[in-house]
């Protein structure tokens, strides 16, 4: 039977610790990924005997593992913009070390999902968990293929975030190589991350322009163009706020439109991001919000949301018990009324890419989440000002330059 997380339990959980965002939380959090979290270089999940037990069994989620490496990367550069930590730059470098293994280890430069050691006990756990995907031998690794956009997506989040926040010269010069490496291959391979047309960019024009800003905003020197004819930028977003299936669809439309409305402010692009606020704005999600306050600056209600939706994160379990909340929410039809509470959504890898309205879901209580779906929306709330290092420190917006009536850059 599914470690069930009991109605009484989710109830403490909500009325009785309450908990503040803070600084001690993420690092703590930081610290934990690096320990538990990152066996062969990039964001893994890993497996306990039992819910109880701190006794790692195995590895899971190898095959987001490029996507969340590269949003542990943004999270640590925002660290580091506001902190200044050289632990937050040492794991600047360890994430993007991780990323560039995820190119070497292909040999022709595509993007793998995750790379786990050949010798590890936990490589055949994981190649049975990612048998769907293509698994390559090259010793001493493997590596899982069938890279998905969603891979390269959140790489080039990390990557266009990391250059423009962390003032090192060998960090800007590795995020330089390899996002043109990167680049580089999908611009010769039908605009895929894996060959496959059904998977091109040429379907996501958003992602597209957002692949080719960062790259050449990172590599002014890259002669790289796009293609001949491209859909228009609101084609594909416009079918992704027909309806919440495949709600990581808008996780990765919020990771697209953050680096692209900053190095790009045309009223195209963002007409576009605001098809997917305005189907967004209500669902109660703390990563969107902070997203929004970059591109649309202060708003109160929204940044206080914001503040609320991460403090309640702390309420949540770090494993993945299942979690019913059918006798717990209003129920309309299979989904919830409204946005489930924060602390009883159900368990998963990054919150903020599931269905606030799901009512069910989760696990056996063994696998422990990395937690950047905390760190991320953090250091960007403490980056904005938006989250202060105590409650009664100001907002601090000095790093802010406004270019037009919504868009602001971070430099």
């Amino acid at each position: 039977m599914k470690h069930l997380l009991s109605k009484n339990l989710l109830a403490i959980l909500i009325v009785i610790f309450p908990a503040r965002a803070s600084d001690a939380d993420a690092l703590a959090i930081s610290a934990n990924i690096r320990a538990r979290h990152m066996p062969f270089g990039t964001i893994l999940d890993p497996v306990f005997a039992s819910p109880t037990s701190d006794q790692i069994v195995g590895y899971s989620r190898c095959g987001d593992s490029a996507l969340w490496t590269g949003a542990y990367l943004a999270a640590e550069s925002f660290r580091y913009k506001v902190t200044a930590s050289p632990d937050a730059l040492a794991n600047v470098k360890s994430a993007l070390a991780g990323l560039q293994s995820l190119v070497d280890v292909t040999g022709d430069n595509r993007l793998a999902r995750c790379i786990v050691a050949a010798n590890s006990p936990y490589a055949a756990g994981i190649a049975s968990q990612e048998a769907g995907n293509t698994i390559h031998q090259q010793p001493p690794w493997i590596w899982v293929d069938n890279t998905s956009r969603d891979q390269v997506v959140g790489a080039f989040f990390g990557l266009g975030v990391a250059f423009d926040l962390v003032n090192d010269t060998n960090v800007q010069g590795a995020i330089s190589n390899l996002a043109t490496l990167l680049v580089g291959f999908v611009a010769h391979h039908g605009w895929s991350p894996n060959d496959d047309i059904a998977n091109s960019f040429l379907l996501r024009p958003e992602q597209l322009k957002m692949l080719l800003l960062v790259a050449s905003h990172i590599n002014p020197s890259l002669s790289i163009s796009g293609p001949l004819i491209e859909l228009p930028m609101d084609t594909a977003v416009s079918i992704d706020v027909l309806n919440n299936d495949s709600y990581y669809k808008f996780n990765l439309d919020y990771m697209t439109f953050y680096n692209l409305l900053r190095l790009d402010d045309s009223s195209g692009d963002y007409s576009a991001y605001q098809i997917v606020r305005n189907y967004t704005a209500s669902h109660q999600n703390a990563f969107f919000d902070i997203i929004d306050r970059a591109v649309n600056g202060a708003n109160p209600a929204r940044d206080a949301e914001m503040q609320t939706l991460l403090s309640q994160w702390l309420q949540r379990p770090r494993r993945d018990p299942y979690i019913d909340d059918t006798q717990l929410v209003p129920v309309c039809g299979a989904k919830a009324c409204q946005p489930v509470p924060v602390p009883i959504r159900p368990t998963t890898d990054f919150l903020w890419q599931r269905d606030p309205f799901q009512l069910a879901g989760g696990g056996y209580g063994t696998i422990e989440g990395a937690g950047v779906d905390y760190i991320l929306p953090y250091w960007m709330g403490r980056y904005y000002g938006v989250i202060g290092p105590d409650p009664e420190s100001p907002p601090d917006q000095s790093h802010i330059i406004v270019r037009s009536p919504h868009i602001r850059r971070i430099v």
